[in-house]
């Protein structure tokens, strides 16, 4: 390794990989089943660090992303949540969903979606800001959210679809229009090969279809529901990120530059059927073989030796309650509906008996207060949060429960939880609590969820490739801040404003001149299957 630099476009090009609700433990579970090319490349030619954890305790989404990009958790990036009430609009916001924007790629007036609530940049603005824009900057997910916060503030452009036809969108934050090559992609009917099919397994079992049917409100169920949850959807998405390589010239200028990819589709089927289910294990399969595609594509394109990958996850996710209680381990689906109507009815009787009233609204296991309706009862911020934590626990749904004002004054215990809490604070959302659930107990009436602070959440891979990495596996503690503080480090950049990770250095391989001008060790490019 030489000294390249993001200023000369060594690498020409860094790939980040997002899985949604991609455990830890799967590289390690499925290893053996894994072809060459896919996770192997990572695995086999690159360094991968088995014990990476998030050190906060909301295991979200829009949390997950943000760190993952800014190096920093939510007390420094300021996303706390998917979404949370706005006591100025008076309902439940997204984490990204912004009304001085629309959306452009639909037909319809709807607001678009833009990285306004970030507190600190991310990644790909330290790159802008270095290469005073030479640089350019990608990202794309099912999700808005995953597709809007990796970008950061600088994005040449975010892209994710309308989940009802399966269209690639984005937002007029980044641009009026999209571009010729998108219109094309989606006036050239892509969703249709996907669907109507079966999802079979290597075996040739159907474990689903994607024919037509109707959703739960009885208009017709589209692409998001149906097709979301089978690898047709990865397959959809990695056909979008070709196109978008080969057509904005991804690799090919005077600088690095940065396309970050969070594929959704492990976490729609995952709620469903837990990180258990045989769908699961020929959905970590496919998702092998889709990205030895992949990397074999871009490798054509920009030669291996000329990039980098990263590799990580979100969140993780809790077993199934059920599978969980078949081994005596205590584990609960508790029905987030019948949650919320029993702490406003506990709430009620306290505050304003037979004035029934929404103090609350529950995501299990945190709960948003509507601040006015506290206010109309007299109860001041410190009291309503309290409060509620009271009735949460008094009804069994959480163990302990830590208030936003208390964070925000740092008035925790000096443990391992209370740094995960007080990393999980953020100012924004109005006033709310953060319950501390119990083992295996999750929001949901059935399948599973994620957002506690425990191993099975947090525990997530990350796994470089790259010239700069020594391959290997290392079982040193890292954490998913660690990746955007790593690959700013080799690229020569400013790490994020906020970042608070540490340089991988035990994985990284030594310079020329650190070797006293030997021609150094094979690179990873080198050992890589041709």
């Amino acid at each position: 390794m030489s000294f390249a630099t993001a200023y000369n476009a060594h690498p020409k090009l860094v790939v980040v990989i997002v899985i949604d609700q991609f455990r830890g433990d799967y590289l390690e579970r499925y290893r053996d089943q894994f072809g060459e090319g896919g996770f192997r490349l990572l695995l086999d030619h690159g360094a991968n660090f088995t014990d990476c954890n998030y050190d906060y305790a909301n295991t979200r989404t829009a949390p997950g992303h943000a760190t993952l990009f800014t190096g920093a958790y939510s007390n420094g990036h300021g996303i706390a949540a998917n979404e949370w009430w706005d006591p100025q609009k008076k309902r439940m916001v997204t984490s990204v969903e912004d009304d001085t924007t629309k959306l452009v790629g639909v037909t319809d007036d709807k607001a678009g979606a833009s990285p306004h609530n970030l507190l600190a940049d991310a990644l790909g603005d330290e790159l802008k800001l270095a290469t005073q824009g030479r640089s350019r900057v990608f990202s794309l997910s099912l999700k808005d959210r995953a597709a809007v916060l990796p970008g950061g503030f600088a994005a040449d452009a975010a892209y994710w679809i309308e989940p009802k036809s399966g269209a690639w969108v984005t937002s007029t934050y980044y641009r009026g229009d999209l571009p010729k090559w998108a219109q094309d992609f989606n006036s050239g009917n892509r969703t249709a090969k996907y669907w109507d099919r079966d999802w079979k397994n290597t075996k040739g079992d159907v474990l689903r279809s994607t024919a037509h049917h109707k959703g739960k409100d009885g208009s017709e169920a589209g692409f998001y529901e149906v097709i979301g949850s089978t690898p047709f959807a990865n397959e959809y998405e990695l056909e979008f990120a070709k196109e978008l390589v080969v057509y904005e010239n991804l690799g090919a200028g005077q600088a690095t530059d940065l396309l970050a990819i969070s594929l959704s589709a492990n976490d729609i089927l995952g709620h469903q059927v837990g990180p258990d289910s045989p769908e699961m294990a020929a959905m970590a399969l496919a998702l092998d073989r889709e990205l030895a595609d992949f990397f074999n594509f871009i490798g054509h394109q920009i030669g291996l030796a000329n990039m980098w990958i990263a590799l990580s996850a979100d969140h993780g996710v809790s077993a199934l309650p059920d599978a969980a209680g078949k081994f005596r381990i205590p584990a609960a689906n508790l029905g987030a509906g019948k949650l919320e109507a029993q702490i406003n009815g506990a709430l009620t009787a306290k505050f304003s008996p037979g004035y029934a009233a929404s103090y609350i609204k529950f995501d299990y296991p945190l709960a948003w207060l509507d601040q006015d309706v506290f206010a109309a009862a007299h109860i001041k911020e410190h009291d309503a949060e309290t409060a509620v934590g009271e009735a949460m626990k008094q009804a069994g749904l959480v163990r302990d429960f830590f208030t936003k004002s208390r964070l925000a004054e740092g008035k925790v215990s000096a443990t391992a939880l209370g740094k995960k809490f007080l990393n999980s604070y953020s100012p924004e959302g109005g006033w709310y609590v953060m319950g501390v659930p119990n083992l295996y107990t999750v929001g949901s009436a059935t399948g599973t969820d994620h957002a506690s602070p425990y191993t099975y959440d947090t525990h997530v891979p990350l796994a470089f490739y790259g010239l700069p990495f020594r391959p290997g596996t290392y079982r040193t503690h890292a954490e998913p801040i660690d990746m955007a503080t790593t690959l700013a480090s080799l690229l020569g950049i400013n790490a994020p404003t906020h970042a608070v990770g540490r340089v991988l250095t035990e994985a990284l391989a030594p310079t020329r001149h650190q070797e006293n001008g030997a021609a150094g060790t094979e690179s990873n490019a080198e050992r890589a299957p041709r």
